[in-house]
């Protein structure tokens, strides 16, 4: 799409906001960090009123908080607040599943089965940062077949509060190839009209998830006090 056709279908805003998204989600800004909006602006090259626009759409989305006389900071989660969040998000994913088998068409089936093939060559190639953005389109998909905008919205923030988590957790040795597996089953469950299985798989999906979560957590935390029992080593 050209720059025109770009800035006649979003505001700058708009287009601001999904910059500074996809910056979150790509890692380039890092959870925790503090957002400079003047920095921001001039990266971007527009003024400080669409950033701090931005900001607050991204605040709604839980992908930023602003604290008074701080700033604004990338959000960032603890373990227990991302459980809390799998918790709701299994029931949801439940919730999906059981709704497309029932309503879902074959020209859907054939869009979401062109989506894992492209996710099939990724993962094989074990290109993390292609199959991280592929699953949330995936998963997105599957969203907005479901024509429910609350359920949409709750669940995209859900996605988005997760997101870091999720990242490191596919990156670990052997997961690209589970993932797409579990993927692949999903979409079998739902074209099978069976609502029940649908929303069981579903579910499994997100448990499965979190198990990843909670594995490459363990992994970071085991490399962090390897590291730190290390003999400090002076050069000879």
């Amino acid at each position: 799409m050209n720059t025109i056709a770009v800035l006649k279908n979003n505001s700058l805003p708009s287009l601001v906001q999904k910059e500074l998204e996809r910056m979150i989600l790509a890692g380039d800004l890092s959870a925790g960090e503090k957002l400079n909006e003047i920095t921001l602006a001039d990266m971007l090259g527009v003024s400080r009123g669409p950033v701090r626009e931005a900001f607050r759409a991204l605040e709604e989305v839980g992908l930023v908080r602003q604290e008074k006389n701080l700033g604004v900071f990338v959000r960032q989660i603890s373990l227990e607040e991302a459980d809390d969040i799998y918790d709701v998000r299994c029931a949801l994913d439940d919730l999906i599943g059981r709704q497309l088998a029932s309503r879902i068409s074959a020209a859907q089936v054939q869009d979401l089965r062109a989506i894992l093939d492209f996710m099939d060559g990724l993962a094989a190639d074990g290109d993390v940062d292609g199959y991280s953005r592929m699953n949330l389109e995936f998963h997105d998909l599957l969203l907005n077949m479901t024509d429910n905008n609350k359920l949409i919205q709750t669940y995209r923030r859900l996605v988005n509060e997760l997101n870091l988590y999720r990242r490191s957790a596919l990156a670990q040795s052997g997961c690209l190839p589970t993932s797409t597996a579990e993927h692949h089953k999903i979409v079998d469950a739902i074209a099978s009209g069976n609502p029940q299985e649908a929303g069981h798989i579903m579910r499994e999906h997100a448990m499965a998830g979190r198990h990843r979560m909670h594995s490459a957590h363990a992994r970071q935390l085991l490399a962090a006090t390897t590291s730190d029992s290390l003999p400090n080593r002076k050069a000879n």
